[in-house]
């Protein structure tokens, strides 16, 4: 039976922790060259409507590397800009294809896809979630503290895909996880009390982003405006700005937290020139590990 990697409650805990280890495994292999082409004449499709930078680029050198080929497809470029059904596309595709990575606005756009492929279907980002981003998160957090278990990971900004994404992995996992946001900006009533209901989440919500890193041991941010929210980007600088992570943050936070930003920042808005630069921040590192995790991903949705 395929399986589809849309949400982190597609994942078991025992199953995320797997693919971290794996992904940390296929980092060293790599470095060492030793990477085997386990995805010889696999074809994975990347369909997107947003545009993208890591998300395109880290599965395309993912799928190269472990012997695989790409075909991406901006949507409208193909049929779907014509009102081609996401019904017909999904089966369509996957006569060709054998994963297909979407990455889009509405996630049910997503769910359509993966309950019509045949194929597995990657999340590369919806305005939902963004799953692929938190795993690889995970192995970065893994790889600087040698372990998820006692973490506490604080998120400040806004309560956007990234924060629910978090948000199921502390459901699946069980580390403690800080949320502060600007009153309006909180993540999903109904995205938390799934957390809660379903999962082992051990979450708080704090007005004031000084008490939600007191204990951190990770600092997490993101960009104020997501894409499609450009038109309220001058009322949510104001809103936020009390919510930037800078140096004042930071100070009140252990000493041993790790800043973390899934990129691209808008320096001098919810992140400082001096942080993102700074020797707690392990940005660069996050980011390459979207790559080594993806691979991961790749090989365990295609092989294994």
């Amino acid at each position: 039976m395929k399986r589809d990697f849309l949400t982190l409650w597609d994942l078991s805990a025992e199953e995320i922790l797997s693919l971290i280890e794996h992904g940390m495994r296929l980092k060293q292999d790599w470095a060492a060259g030793r990477l085997r082409p386990v995805l010889q004449q696999k074809t994975l499709g990347l369909l997107f409507t947003k545009p993208s930078t890591r998300t395109r680029v880290s599965f395309e050198a993912a799928m190269h590397r472990l012997g695989g080929a790409c075909t991406f497809l901006s949507v409208q470029d193909t049929q779907l800009s014509r009102a081609e059904p996401l019904s017909d596309t999904a089966r369509v595709l996957s006569r060709y294809l054998d994963a297909l990575v979407v990455r889009t606005y509405d996630h049910s756009d997503v769910v359509t896809l993966a309950r019509y492929a045949s194929i597995p279907v990657i999340n590369g980002l919806t305005d939902l979630y963004h799953p692929c981003q938190v795993l690889s998160d995970l192995m970065t957090v893994t790889e600087k503290k040698k372990r998820l278990d006692g973490q506490v990971v604080a998120w400040i900004g806004d309560g956007n895909n990234m924060a629910h994404s978090w948000i199921n992995a502390s459901a699946r996992l069980g580390f403690r996880l800080n949320i502060s946001c600007p009153e309006g900006y909180w993540p999903s009533a109904r995205v938390l009390e799934r957390a809660r209901r379903e999962g082992i989440a051990d979450i708080g919500l704090y007005e004031d982003p000084a008490e939600a890193v007191k204990d951190a041991t990770v600092i997490n941010t993101d960009v104020w405006a997501s894409m499609g929210q450009e038109h309220e980007a001058e009322k949510r600088r104001s809103v936020f700005r009390p919510f930037q992570v800078n140096a004042a943050l930071l100070a009140k936070a252990p000493t041993e937290a790790i800043v973390m930003h899934c990129l691209p920042a808008h320096r001098g808005e919810e992140i400082t020139d001096e942080v993102l630069e700074g020797p707690r921040s392990v940005v660069f590192d996050q980011a390459e590990n979207r790559l080594h995790a993806q691979a991961a991903l790749l090989h365990w949705l295609l092989v294994s």
